[in-house]
C-alpha cells in the first residue's frame, strides 16, 4: 500500500492539482472570453471554468501513468481497486469544490465545471483504456473542439458540445454521469491482472 501511494504521487500531483483547481473555480467563476466560431458565422463564449477540469483529467491521467508493474503484478492487494478509489475520490472532492463555489458565488459556471469535471474525468478514463497517451489528449481536444466549433450561434451550443450546455439540463448531467461510470469500468478492466 505505501509503494502504491508513494507511486501515485498523492501529495505530490493530486493534492496540488486539486487545490489549483479550487482557487481557480473560487476565483474566476465569472470570467469568459468570446471566441470565433469555426463552422458557423457566430462565435461563443469559454469561460475560464470550461478548462479547469483539465486540472482534475491531467493530474489523474499523471498519477495514474505512475505504475509499477512487476510490482503490481507480485501484490496481492486490489490495485486495481486502489486506483478507482483514487479516482473516485479526487472527482468527489473537485465536484464538491465547484458546486460549493457555486452555492457561494450563485455562479451557474461553477456547477458546469462539477458536471464538466464529471464527464471529462470519464473520457480521460476511456481514452486511457484505449492507448495510454490519449488519457491525456482526448479531454483537451474536447474542450477545444467543443470551445471553437460548439456553438451553433452565440449562446447556443450543438446537443453533442455537452460541456457548453447550461449547468441545470438535466439530460446533460446524466450523459456525463454516464461517461464517468463507463470510464471507472474502463479503468477497472484495463487495471485487472490477469488470473494465473
Amino acid at each position: 500500500m505505501i509503494w502504491w501511494y508513494r507511486g501515485r504521487r498523492f501529495t505530490a500531483v493530486i493534492l496540488p492539482g486539486l487545490l489549483a483547481f479550487t482557487l481557480l473555480a473560487a476565483v474566476a467563476h465569472g470570467d469568459s472570453v468570446a471566441l470565433p466560431g469555426l463552422l458557423t458565422p457566430g462565435g461563443g463564449l469559454l469561460f475560464l471554468l470550461h478548462l479547469t477540469p483539465l486540472i482534475v483529467t491531467g493530474t489523474l491521467a499523471h498519477s495514474l501513468a505512475q505504475r509499477l508493474p512487476e510490482a503490481e503484478e507480485l501484490s496481492v492487494r486490489p490495485i486495481e481497486r486502489y486506483d478507482v478509489t483514487l479516482t473516485l475520490l479526487t472527482v468527489a472532492v473537485a465536484v464538491s469544490a465547484a458546486g460549493t463555489v457555486g452555492v457561494f458565488a450563485d455562479s451557474s459556471t461553477a456547477y458546469e465545471a462539477a458536471r464538466n469535471t464529471l464527464f471529462l474525468t470519464g473520457l480521460m478514463l476511456l481514452g486511457g483504456a484505449v492507448h495510454p497517451q490519449a488519457a491525456t489528449v482526448a479531454p483537451v481536444a474536447w474542450v477545444f473542439i467543443a470551445a471553437f466549433a460548439g456553438y451553433r450561434d452565440f449562446h447556443r451550443p450543438w446537443p453533442w458540445a455537452v460541456t457548453l450546455h447550461p449547468a441545470g439540463y438535466v439530460p446533460t448531467f446524466l450523459f456525463c454521469l454516464a461517461v464517468f461510470l463507463c470510464g471507472l469500468a474502463a479503468l477497472r478492466y484495463t487495471r485487472r491482472r490477469p488470473t494465473p
